[in-house]
This record gives C-alpha cells, sequence and structure tokens, in this order.
C-alpha cells in the first residue's frame, strides 16, 4: 500500500470538520494546547527542584499534629 497523498489528507481534514464542527475541535485544540502548556510548566518546576537540592538546598520535613485556625 503507497503513502497518502495531500489530497487524501484534505479530504479526512473535511470529513473531521464536517462530523465534529470548526467550534469543537477549536475548543479541543485549545484544551489540548493548555494541557501541554502545564506539562511544560510542571516539568519545567521539577527540573528546577532537582536543580534546588543539587546545589545544596535544604528540604524542611514536619509534621501537622493539629489543624486549627485561629481568629485574630
Amino acid at each position: 500500500m503507497g503513502g497518502l497523498s495531500i489530497w487524501h489528507w484534505l479530504i479526512v481534514l473535511l470529513v473531521v470538520i464536517l462530523i465534529f464542527g470548526t467550534k469543537k475541535l477549536r475548543n479541543m485544540g485549545s484544551d489540548l494546547g493548555g494541557a501541554v502548556k502545564g506539562f511544560k510548566e510542571g516539568m519545567k518546576s521539577e527540573d528546577e527542584a532537582t536543580k534546588q537540592i543539587q546545589e545544596g538546598g535544604h528540604t524542611i520535613e514536619g509534621e501537622v499534629k493539629d489543624k486549627k485556625t485561629t481568629k485574630v
């Protein structure tokens, strides 16, 4: 079987647009873009945390025994 030409891809794109509509595709694209952006930011913060640990950063560990809020 041969590869798909540009005309095949255009027909597939047209069918997808007819099925889902442009508004739905735009929303899916923005959701996907937001997810990718969030993933990149998460990876970036993970790298910064690793770098801080390697540079001699200190981690404070503790335990909350009683969680009470005081009103001032």
